[in-house]
């Protein structure tokens, strides 16, 4: 395996976006291309949680997949520069496809909480004018499959944590397109690719709403989606085992774990 980290600004430094690649190594008598999977943490866009990141990474590639994982621009730089890192992180792994051995077809966005709202948005807003500003199309940013963790998704009412995210970190009373970034559900289009999504009935932090309000939209444009709700279990499971649980026993849950295998058999299926 290859790995390094690709700056998303002119330099590295700290609190600077980059991609970091886990790239597989050819295999005798290989016949594609690998797929790719892009890996969003969560963190609430104040800090990045180890736990969704390089963990999530090995699991994909242990399943035959180029993983990368994106360390996107956190507060105080505001949305939708994270959304612009997410796009130039897209953008690369399509331009580098040759060179890193994946297929620029079969490229899935994966995210966590609030990660999982940045790869809601790379993929319902691939068309924002701060992406075109940046020199990007939506073409070459927009994902071929999303996976969404438990992810902030819309802003159910009466949810204070939702209206919290999207009035304090999103900002969404500044205009329509900061509206549009805390409301993905309300913003869907027959362009977004088709997206897995998962969730716990148990999440108090991000409520299953938001799953179930995006798998709605997608479910009223046509778009092909597959969503899970298990019956318990936090918020921020990561892949629910021993890997990612913290020390904490209850973030142990073999029927939320099962997520992942579900996961890349809906991806065979998809991509």
């Amino acid at each position: 395996m290859t790995i390094f980290n690709l700056p998303l600004e002119e330099e590295m430094g700290e609190n600077k976006p980059y991609l970091k690649a886990f790239l597989l190594d050819r295999m005798p008598g290989e016949k594609e291309l690998p797929p790719a999977v892009m890996i969003c943490p969560g963190g609430g866009y104040s800090h990045l949680s180890p736990r969704e990141a390089e963990p999530i990474a090995m699991a994909f590639a242990a399943r035959g997949y180029q993983a990368f994982v994106l360390y996107y621009s956190l507060l105080p730089k505001r949305f939708p520069q994270p959304l612009v890192d997410a796009a130039k992180a897209m953008a690369a792994i399509r331009s580098h496809s040759a060179e890193w051995r994946t297929d620029p077809q079969r490229i899935a966005v994966c995210g966590f909480s609030a990660g999982g709202h940045l790869a809601g948005a790379i993929s319902t807003l691939a068309g924002d004018p701060a992406i075109e500003q940046a020199g990007f199309t939506a073409q070459q940013v927009r994902p071929n499959a999303s996976i969404l963790c438990y992810a902030v998704l819309a802003t159910p009412e009466g949810d204070q944590g939702s209206e919290y995210f999207a009035n304090e970190v999103l900002q969404a009373d500044r205009g329509p397109d900061h509206w549009k970034a805390a409301n993905l559900d309300q913003a869907v289009t027959r362009e977004n690719p088709p997206a897995f999504l998962w969730h716990t009935a148990g999440d108090h932090t991000v409520i299953p709403a938001h799953s179930l309000r995006m798998a709605g939209a997608l479910s009223q444009n046509g778009v092909p989606f597959e969503l899970h709700i298990f019956p318990r279990g936090d918020h921020g499971l990561a892949l629910a085992t021993e890997r990612t649980c913290n020390g904490k026993d209850e973030m142990i849950l073999p029927e939320v774990a099962q997520w992942m295998e579900l996961c890349c058999s809906w991806l065979k299926r998809t991509l």
